[in-house]
């Protein structure tokens, strides 16, 4: 039964979502980065969300790689949007104070060169035995599924 059940809900994820290393959950989708990236901001800030940062990530390599000798093109473009949920965060901390390692959540937009597929990804949730956290961490995590969906 349980096997069944296993590969029921592994049937029920959608397609574009990969598996990725243990740290991250990884989407993939076509389209322009710019269009991606712009639906991705759109999600976030339809959530009601305020993007506090942008962080430039593939410019920032290109720019300090000179620096140190390293030439190799990491990322065609990447980019990085930081947000923070006051209600979903306040119970994060209220749960653990530790916790505010967890703010702000990040999602990355980005391609790799010789690659057409534009890649959505976040960090995953750390793993906790507190039973507050542990449903905190999993309402950040359903949040941050949902908007790379709704960018899809």
């Amino acid at each position: 039964m349980k096997k069944t059940l296993a590969v029921c809900a592994l049937l029920c994820l959608p397609f574009s979502a990969l598996a990725a290393e243990s740290y991250s959950v990884l989407f993939k989708t076509q389209g322009t980065f710019e269009d991606v990236r712009d639906s991705l901001q759109i999600a976030i800030e339809g959530k009601g969300l305020k993007i506090t940062n942008t962080n430039k990530i593939a410019a920032m390599l290109e720019r300090t790689g000179k620096d140190i000798g390293e030439t190799r093109q990491v990322y065609g473009n990447a980019e990085q949007f930081e947000f923070c949920s006051a209600t979903i965060s306040r119970r994060m901390m209220e749960a653990d104070p530790h916790a505010i390692m967890m703010c702000p959540y990040s999602v990355a937009v980005y391609t790799i060169p010789g690659d057409k597929t534009v890649y959505m990804a976040y960090r995953k949730p750390a793993v906790t035995k507190n039973p507050a956290l542990k449903k905190a961490l999993g309402e950040v995590e359903t949040l941050l599924t949902e908007i790379i969906k709704d960018a899809m």
